[in-house]
Order: C-alpha cells, then sequence, then structure tokens
C-alpha cells in the first residue's frame, strides 16, 4: 500500500503533466490519469468526459487493491498490469514504482500495443520521479533534517485533557 503522506511538489506535479501529455498524445488516448495507491489524483492530461475524477481515482485503486489480493491468492506478488475492454472505451492500469498507478483511457483510435509500448517508456520517465520524492520524504522525517513531528510530543494525557 502507498505510503500516505507522498508529499507532491509542485514541480514534481509540473513533471508528472508533462509525461502524462506525453503519453496521451504519443498513444492516441483520452485520457491519462496517475494516482497513488490509495485513490488520490496526482495528475491528469485530457479530458474526463464526464466521468468523476475522485470516482475514477478511488475505482481504480480499488480494482488494483482487489487485484493484488487475487494475485496473493496464487502466490504472486502482485498483477502490475490490468486491462479492461469496453463497447467503446478501454482502460489500460499499471502499477508505477509499487505506489502509483497509471490509468490510460483509449478508443478504436488506439491499439493495447501502442499503449503498452507507450506506457512502458512514461513508467521509465515516473519511475525516478518516485524515487525522488520517496527520498525527499525520508530526509524530511529524520531528525538532524528536523522531521521530527510537531505532534510527536502530545501524549494520550495531553489529548484527554484538552477535550475534558
Amino acid at each position: 500500500m502507498a505510503s500516505p503522506d507522498l508529499v507532491i511538489l509542485e514541480q514534481d506535479h509540473t513533471r508528472f503533466v508533462q509525461i502524462l501529455d506525453r503519453l496521451r498524445q504519443e498513444s492516441n488516448a483520452k485520457l491519462t490519469f496517475l494516482i497513488d495507491k490509495n485513490g488520490q489524483q496526482l495528475a491528469r492530461s485530457g479530458e474526463l468526459d464526464g466521468v468523476d475524477p475522485t470516482s475514477l481515482a478511488s475505482l481504480t485503486a480499488g480494482n488494483v487493491a482487489a487485484t493484488d489480493g487475487l494475485a496473493q491468492l496464487i502466490g504472486e506478488r502482485e498483477f502490475s498490469i490490468l486491462f479492461h475492454e469496453g463497447e467503446r472505451d478501454n482502460l489500460h492500469i499499471n502499477v508505477v514504482g509499487g505506489k502509483t498507478v497509471l490509468l490510460v483511457r483509449f478508443d478504436e483510435r488506439s491499439s493495447l500495443g501502442l499503449v503498452r509500448l507507450r506506457v512502458k517508456k512514461a513508467t521509465a520517465e515516473l519511475t525516478p520521479i518516485l524515487e525522488e520524492i520517496a527520498e525527499r520524504v525520508a530526509a524530511e522525517r529524520t531528525p538532524a533534517a528536523g522531521g521530527v513531528s510537531p505532534f510527536a510530543e502530545i501524549t494520550d494525557e495531553d489529548i484527554d485533557a484538552l477535550f475534558s
């Protein structure tokens, strides 16, 4: 499961959007969408066509979580690629770096082979950014960096006293 405190800065978001824009254009997709495994939208490119982005993100994360359960049931670590074929639109879902999920929505103007090829390239670009973010978060948590939580010194007794 992804860390609940994945901290994305503006420059990270800009880099994500650039990669998603290029992926959408090169794969002739309708939408590219990057979420964390908790279902929070990180970045997107393209039109949602009336689809609620919060629902799309949370349902995609749920789909990945359910599929992870299936994988573990049969002794696999994970199924990193999922594909859903519809009458008009298709979804290609790819786990990136174990922490995020890349969703590509495409139709007959593209092909699964092209999408998979372009997703592989985009994943190679996204992974180092996600690693940088993880390293930055870890560095901010070290005592030398002053990364101690402002709530670290608060005890249960302090909380009880506050609400008594």
